[in-house]
Formats: C-alpha cells, sequence, structure tokens
C-alpha cells in the first residue's frame, strides 16, 4: 500500500474539486477527522496496518460530495474501489476501507474496532469548543444546497435531538468528549429557555 500517494491524491481531489457551498464538508473537516481518528487510535493501541485503513478510510470518507451529496458515502466507496487498487490496496483492504465509510452514514452503525473510531472522529466536534461554529457550518451548507431551509430556532431544536440520541463509541471518546457534548446540549436548551 502507498498511502502517502492514495492520500495526496484524494486531498488534491477534495481540495481544489469542492464545491463552494460545502462550508462543512470539505477539506478542513477531512483533516480534523483524520486527526481525531488518530488521536483515538493511539489511545486505543490500534495496530500499524489497521492504522493505514484508518487513516485511509478517514481520507476519502466524504469524497464523495464531490459526486453526489445525499448518497456521498456510497460514492466515496465508489471513489476508493475506483483509485486504491492502483495505489496497491489489495480488494480485502478496499473492503474494509469501505465498510468504514458506510458506518459514517447517519445514523451510524459501527460493529468493527475500526469503524467505531472513524465514526467517533467523524462527530467528535460534538464534545468540543468548537462545536458551535462548526454546526453552523453545517447548517449553511443544508441552507445553500437546499437539503432543508432551518430557522435558527429550528436548527437548535434539531441539535438538541441529535446530541441526547448520539453516542460515542469507544472509551477515549466517550472519557474526552462525552462532558463536553453534555455542556454543548446544555447550552443550546439555556438558548432556548429549556430545562
Amino acid at each position: 500500500m502507498d498511502f502517502e500517494k492514495a492520500s495526496n491524491y484524494i486531498l488534491n481531489k477534495i481540495e481544489y474539486e469542492t464545491d463552494e457551498n460545502l462550508f462543512y464538508h470539505n477539506l478542513e473537516h477531512t483533516l480534523d477527522v483524520y486527526q481525531s481518528a488518530i488521536q483515538i487510535a493511539e489511545k486505543e493501541k490500534t495496530g500499524e496496518h489497521e492504522l493505514i485503513l484508518l487513516k485511509t478510510a478517514c481520507l476519502y470518507h466524504d469524497s464523495g460530495m464531490l459526486l453526489d451529496y445525499r448518497k456521498h458515502e456510497e460514492m466515496s466507496c465508489k471513489l476508493a474501489r475506483e483509485s486504491l487498487p492502483g495505489y496497491g490496496y489489495s480488494d480485502r483492504e478496499i473492503e474494509s476501507v469501505s465498510t468504514m465509510i458506510m458506518s459514517t452514514k447517519l445514523p451510524q452503525d459501527a460493529s468493527s474496532f475500526l469503524e467505531k473510531i472513524i465514526c467517533d472522529a467523524d462527530l467528535d466536534y460534538l464534545g468540543r469548543d468548537d462545536f458551535f461554529m462548526i454546526a453552523h457550518r453545517l447548517r449553511l451548507e443544508w441552507i445553500r444546497l437546499g437539503v432543508k431551509n432551518f430557522s435558527l430556532k429550528e436548527w437548535y431544536v434539531s441539535q438538541i435531538e441529535f446530541l441526547q440520541s448520539h453516542a460515542y463509541f469507544t472509551p477515549t471518546a466517550k472519557k474526552n468528549r462525552n462532558d463536553g457534548k453534555q455542556r454543548n446540549l446544555e447550552m443550546i436548551q439555556e438558548i432556548l429557555g429549556k430545562e
């Protein structure tokens, strides 16, 4: 596997071909998920080969946005299946990458160790101090692309529902992000005047 060449290929594609209205699903998000996954993987003692597959999945996980916004996970797998053989990835490795990508589709459905890490990395921001800034970028993206035109109040209500229904998978994410996620939830409830 030539991870370096595979990563350069997909990062260049995301950087130069992403729709300007993707305020959330862009290169910054991809790199954020990548870094978060590495941090979780180190704490969870992931093996070297597994880590390369995980990092590959993180870099490809939203690349399908370049092809089809609403089916981007499937399109991300398509891009992975088309390009990764050229970088020495085996069919089995590509299938592992694709399975990880599909596990990030909401509602997340992670069963394997690596799927749990990528899912937690994908929504790491829910428990961070930059939650509000990132969440509003997603709201703007949805408005611009006609996905859903939330009023600010409707957006906050949807975020309360999402935060309440979400659960991290890995012990590391639970330890590092659950308290922050709860604080973010309480701040939204306070904004809306809800207990």
